[in-house]
């Protein structure tokens, strides 16, 4: 029993941990001799204390519920700061357990470990924050790069169709550049918009294995006749709720990807499957949930190890000049993971790879829906009366003398408070309302919902170049005209509200 207690003297004599006894109301009993380096205090001078006196203020409320805590059972690890002599604080790590209504608690110094963790967490984000300014330089830089190229275009046609005495052939040949151009710089923004996720989907519910089948003929023709396309279904209808525009162009920048990386010549092999799970990726963890597989593998030169995480950045690419925006992969994942999903790549160098977009499955919808598509051609407006919502003046001009052209009757409203006294002072005057989504004050949605409630009867389009609200909750019911339209849209849109509204006057 002597030597046994020698040799617990030893251990509490020695012990780089302070060691103490408290008692249940948290009083210091006994306190080991290394408090004087830790604390700087005494063992004597914290007898008849208790561990309230020392713990650093935002820290009493936690240690009061460890305590009531270890009266009953024994307590894991617990971190909080005890004040030193000098006026110091010491991060202290503490075990304890009760026993014969004392609690024996054993504190490790951990001050160093945690300013090295702090330091480290810092200089983590410090780097993080680094690389996103990397990336907003790299993206800003390709924006500027691609759109002054695109401007230069425009700017150049304006100024030829300016001379005297051009040619017919020449006019129509400069103006359909300046066409071609927006149309191009239209696709840019929408690729960059799904790369942020901030595009305004129109997600219903489709099946997938119709829709692989439908793109499949689109598919051979862009790769060519030297790649073979196959592909593989279930024999049963897999059903999304997503866009179904945005996931056809996604599986096209996978087989154009997927086509330049065989050098045109090669095996391009489009499978449907299900799955319980996305597997872990990217530092992320699985994903449980039922899913569509869309999977696209090629035979061609694979991505490599330092490239894979990059591969979704805006404006990266692998090819030469000229050869690719580096946008393709940032519509792909920005599309599926604003539909909910996830995208995973497998490559392997010299022997292909493999994209594999996650889909959320859902069930089969309860009715079908025709989506036709209309004409192209103007539609005249034969004296129909738009009330166009516009904050923006420039716009609006060109908005209502555009239609007018057409043979609208337009009139302008400057904003959504504009447009409810227009119509509160004169209900039956107009036939359809077009809106503008983003406007200081009330927006377009906002100002469609009121329209529904007062005027039921009253069709309601909306037109947006980027919505917030739009890329996070859809658009609410109504039908949606994408910036930069033409006239052709503006108009073919406007004759299906109206077609809409006379349906419903009609008599039954």
């Amino acid at each position: 029993m002597e030597e046994r207690t020698r040799e617990r003297d030893r251990v509490w004599r020695n012990s780089q941990d302070l060691l103490v006894v408290i008692d249940r109301r948290g009083m210091f009993l006994s306190v080991s001799p290394v408090a004087k380096k830790i604390l700087g205090w005494s063992p004597d001078e914290m007898l008849g204390l208790t561990v309230f006196d020392f713990v650093h203020p935002d820290d009493l409320r936690s240690t009061g519920r460890a305590l009531d805590k270890v009266k009953g059972d024994a307590l894991p690890t617990y971190l909080n700061r005890y004040r030193r002599k000098d006026g110091t604080y010491r991060w202290m790590s503490w075990v304890a357990a009760p026993e014969d209504e004392l609690i024996y608690a054993y504190g490790r110094d951990v001050t160093a470990e945690k300013e090295n963790t702090e330091a480290l967490h810092l200089a983590e984000e410090q780097l993080r924050q680094a690389q996103k300014m990397e990336a907003v330089g790299q993206l800003t830089g390709g924006v500027a790069h691609d759109f002054n190229n695109l401007l230069t275009v425009i700017r150049s046609s304006v100024d030829l169709l300016k001379r005297p005495n051009l040619t017919e052939e020449r006019r129509l040949r400069y103006i359909e550049a300046i066409s071609d151009t927006t149309t191009r710089a239209s696709k840019l923004t929408g690729q960059l918009l799904a790369f942020a996720r901030r595009q305004a989907l129109k997600p219903e519910v489709f099946d997938v294995v119709r829709s692989v089948g439908t793109i499949r003929d689109m598919v051979g023709t862009l790769t060519g006749s030297r790649v073979r396309v196959e592909t593989s279904v279930p024999d049963q209808p897999c059903y999304v709720d997503a866009d179904p525009s945005q996931f056809d162009t996604a599986l096209v920048n996978l087989s154009v990807n997927a086509r330049d990386a065989m050098d045109g010549e090669g095996q391009l092999t489009i499978a449907v499957t299900t799955a319980t799970s996305v597997p872990a990726m990217r530092s992320q963890p699985p994903i449980d949930g039922d899913f569509v597989v869309v999977a696209l593998s090629d035979t061609g030169s694979g991505i490599a190890a330092a490239d894979l995480e990059r591969i979704f950045e805006p404006f990266f690419t692998t090819k030469g000049v000229g050869q690719g925006t580096g946008l393709g992969l940032s519509q792909v994942i920005g599309f599926v993971k604003q539909s909910g999903g996830e995208v995973t790549v497998e490559s392997e160098v010299g022997r292909g790879t493999t994209f594999s977009l996650y889909l959320p499955r859902t069930s089969e919808p309860s009715d079908a829906v025709a989506h036709g598509t209309a004409s192209g051609a103007l539609v005249d407006g034969h004296g129909v009366r738009v009330l166009v919502v516009e904050d923006n003046e420039d716009v609006g001009s060109f908005a209502t003398l555009s239609l007018q052209e057409l043979g609208y009757d337009t009139l302008l409203a400057a904003n959504a408070e504009e447009a409810l006294g227009f119509l509160a002072s004169e209900p039956d005057r107009f036939d359809v309302v077009f809106s503008d989504v983003v406007m200081p004050g009330m927006n377009g949605i906002e100002l469609g919902q009121e329209i529904r409630r007062r005027h039921p009867r009253l069709p309601v389009f909306l037109t947006s170049g980027y919505s917030h609200v739009l890329a996070q909750n859809g658009t609410f019911g109504f039908e949606l005209l994408q910036k930069p339209y033409s006239v052709e849209d503006l108009s073919r849109v406007l004759r299906k509200a109206v077609g809409w509204r006379q349906a419903t006057l009609a008599p039954a």
